[in-house]
């Protein structure tokens, strides 16, 4: 079964009420991501450039060195600035770093849509087109209780983390996971101040397979009997996955993540992750590029999905395994809609 969530994100773009149909000739918009090789953002840069194109925008691309690289994405802002853009489309590498930057940017007239990431706090950027982080997280938390049964009570769970920064975008699918297992959640804007002693603990991946390998050998190394992964991303699960098949453990160890991906699907096909939380970039990009045209045409701003603060581009659990009460897809139907 669909994703609500997902239902109405695309009833929304076949209404057109993001969309702006014409766009003015000397309308330029910057997307900045975190970095240019994560497979996530290439696919956001497709989104933008296809409807840059349709609406006759020109759009300037930025990224920074690493998921962390805060430097450069203040100096892409600022460029920006000066080269006289209508808009800046960003994913945030450290979300309460960027504000003052942005503030510059809106200052100056600028539109602001944050992508994926929302700032901290959320109401910093004009309007944030993103999955519903949170219930991602919950969507794979309630799967893998579901999933477990009777023994969820006695999990024992490593987390795979982004890093210690602790950006929104992770804190968020971490304590939705947590939640949705069934886990009392600590301060909810940030992990690792948990007591449920199901928790094994916390680690960083950065994001990346060879990350989230380490990332799991550390988590082992605290209790060798982990039976229960989550991590931040398909990446990282599947370096999760190498550690663990290192110590011939691959099989009897359920991993869950969020993203969505063609290869992370296809890791949901073989086995690899029991269920992962599909989000849809491209339509974040292409919602975030129609929201630019349409400020520069008559200075309208998007709208926020009704009861949220942020604009829901939809988000759908895929596993062939599916559970009792949690709504989702099949791999097959993932990876018609998976992305990179």
């Amino acid at each position: 079964m669909e994703n609500k969530s997902l239902k109405a994100a695309i009833g929304v773009v076949a209404l057109g009420l993001a969309a702006a149909t014409t766009a003015q000739a000397d309308t330029t918009a910057c997307l900045i991501t975190k970095t240019e090789s994560n497979p996530f953002f290439v696919k956001m840069k497709e989104g933008a450039q296809a409807k840059a194109e349709e609406l006759g925008v020109t759009l300037k691309t930025y990224s920074g060195k690493f998921d962390t690289d805060n430097e450069s994405q203040v100096a892409a802002i600022e460029t920006c600035i000066v080269d006289g853009a209508k808009g800046i489309l960003i994913t945030p590498s450290i979300p309460d770093a960027i504000i003052g930057t942005i503030q510059q940017a809106r200052d100056a007239g600028l539109l602001v849509i944050a992508l994926d990431t929302p700032l901290d706090p959320i109401d910093a950027a004009d309007s944030t087109f993103a999955t519903d982080n949170f219930l991602a997280g919950e969507l794979i938390g309630q799967w893998a209780r579901a999933t477990m049964g009777d023994k969820a009570k006695d999990a024992k769970i490593g987390l795979l983390n982004i890093n210690v920064a602790q950006p929104t975008v992770g804190v968020l699918r971490n304590q939705g996971f947590l939640q949705g297992f069934g886990i009392e959640l600590g301060d909810p804007k940030k992990w690792g101040d948990e007591t449920d002693p199901r928790i094994v603990g916390h680690d960083v991946s950065e994001g990346n397979e060879e990350g989230g390998r380490k990332a799991m050998e550390n988590l082992l190394a605290k209790d060798p009997m982990i039976d229960m992964v989550y991590t931040l991303n398909e990446p990282a699960a599947a370096g999760a996955y190498e550690a663990l098949k290192a110590v011939g453990r691959e099989n009897d160890v359920l991993i869950v993540s969020v993203d969505g991906g063609c290869p992370g699907v296809k890791n949901v096909a073989e086995g690899v992750i029991g269920a992962t939380s599909q989000q849809y970039p491209l339509l974040m990009a292409s919602l975030g590029v129609e929201a630019i045209a349409a400020w520069a045409k008559d200075g309208s701003k998007p709208e926020n999905t009704p009861g949220k603060d942020f604009f829901d581009t939809g988000v759908a659990l895929v596993t062939d395994k599916p559970a009792d009460g949690v709504e989702s897809i099949d791999s097959k139907t993932g990876t018609d809609r998976c992305w990179g």
